[in-house]
């Protein structure tokens, strides 16, 4: 989308970004992108009334959620946010941050999170014009249908939104979709960071060829088909899954101990090999996977991963890297990532800031965002450009 196509609709309020304390630093990339980006437009109507605070030093809202002794806490807008297209920024897994109560330091839980996000939203009290929630990993995504007699935490928390007068919800790379059925009248948007994994990918291992005959796409389990088949369809590679095998006769850690990981595909010798699902929680899955490619030879393993959780520690993927059994590792910055993590020698980082201001500065112009959603164009061009700068190197050699 051009500037120029930007600026054939006015804002459809004053822009203001909310980012909570989970959020401070994506947010203030995310701000410095636009303010870069307005700053530098022009438009004969840019000075009018339905341009008001449209070029300004940041679009961020002061806001602050102040703790009791108890442990209690309240939401504050320190600015007035009336008439504002309001965007709220929130990590619900950002575990560093830590508060007080009666003394005693506790870490932040999703649940906290999301109670400081209805804080929040409640202090605008109906004063903005429109509120939209831009919530990377979806807050109890993972609990997102009913197996027992148990609870739809997923399906609760978008009605609690929706019903504090939220317009909008979007999401990155939901675990399952199908959740938004619980708002079917409001706006769920679901963003896959394919785009961003395919440069990132590609800028690290600039000899990779992306095509059937060297490459492979690996989904880890069924529940991630979807995304490898996209992925693979993109760059015109062969795609492959396992399947777990559970013991269903014990729970461990919440869930059904896996029994082996059983492959469904082609012949992966010599290939690279690209592995792609939504989250690593412990990662041993992941690495059981890796270590199944391996022993059916495949030649570098690449894997991607949008939310990089690591609730055990990096101990294994360092290990399994000395070994051998995966050559890089890619996240995005949707959640929250630790020094140590960004100082492994095996990991590079999907940046997601500039997606998200793409995201917000469109939204704010009521836009389009479908070539956001679905950017295969994007995509195939940047493939291109990539496949010409490598024929021009094999002719210069």
């Amino acid at each position: 989308m051009s500037q120029d196509d930007i600026l054939s609709t006015i804002p459809v309020g004053k822009l203001g970004i909310v980012a909570l304390e989970s959020c401070k630093t994506i947010g203030k990339k995310v701000d410095d992108y636009i303010v870069e980006w307005r700053y530098n437009r022009s438009h004969e109507e840019i000075d009018t009334i339905n341009f008001v605070d449209y070029k300004k030093e940041s679009y961020l809202i002061d806001a602050t959620c102040p703790r009791f002794g108890t442990g209690e806490a309240k939401g504050y807008l320190k600015e007035s946010i009336r008439g504002c297209d309001l965007y709220f920024l929130v990590d619900v897994t950002n575990y560093s941050l830590l508060y007080s109560v009666n003394g005693h330091e506790n870490h932040m839980s999703p649940d906290d999170h999301y109670q400081d996000l209805k804080r929040l939203i409640a202090a605008a009290s109906g004063k903005a014009r429109r509120i939209t929630v831009i919530m990377p990993f979806l807050y109890e995504g993972r609990q997102h249908k009913r197996s027992a007699r148990e609870s739809l935490d997923c399906a609760i928390a978008l009605q609690e939104l929706v019903n504090m007068g939220v317009d909008s919800i979007i999401t990155f790379d939901a675990h399952d979709p199908r959740v938004q059925n619980a708002i079917p009248l409001y706006s769920f948007e679901t963003v896959q960071p394919t785009y961003q994994f395919i440069k990132a990918l590609l800028r690290k291992v600039p000899d990779i060829t992306l095509d059937a005959k060297h490459t492979m796409v690996i989904s880890p389990d069924e529940g991630a088909m979807t995304r490898a088949v996209y992925f693979g369809t993109v760059i015109g590679a062969d795609v492959g899954m396992f399947y777990k095998r559970r013991d269903y006769t014990q729970v461990v850690g919440g869930r059904n101990p896996i029994v082996a990981h059983e492959y469904l595909g082609s012949d992966i010798t010599g290939k690279d090999v690209i592995i792609i699902d939504d989250m690593i929680s412990s990662g041993e899955s992941m690495l059981d996977v890796a270590r199944e490619l391996k022993e059916r030879k495949a030649r570098r393993i690449f894997i991607c991963s949008t939310f990089g959780l690591f609730t055990n520690g990096f101990a294994k993927f360092d290990e399994a890297y000395s070994q051998g059994i995966f050559d890089l590792l890619i996240t995005t910055n949707l959640v929250y990532q630790t020094e140590e993590l960004l100082s492994r020698p095996y990991y590079t980082t999907a940046d997601m800031s500039k997606y998200i201001a793409l995201l917000i500065d469109s939204l704010n112009h009521d836009q389009s965002i479908s070539e956001f959603l679905n950017p295969t164009e994007r995509i195939q061009k940047f493939i291109s450009q990539y496949k010409k700068k490598q024929e021009a190197k094999s002719t210069e050699k």
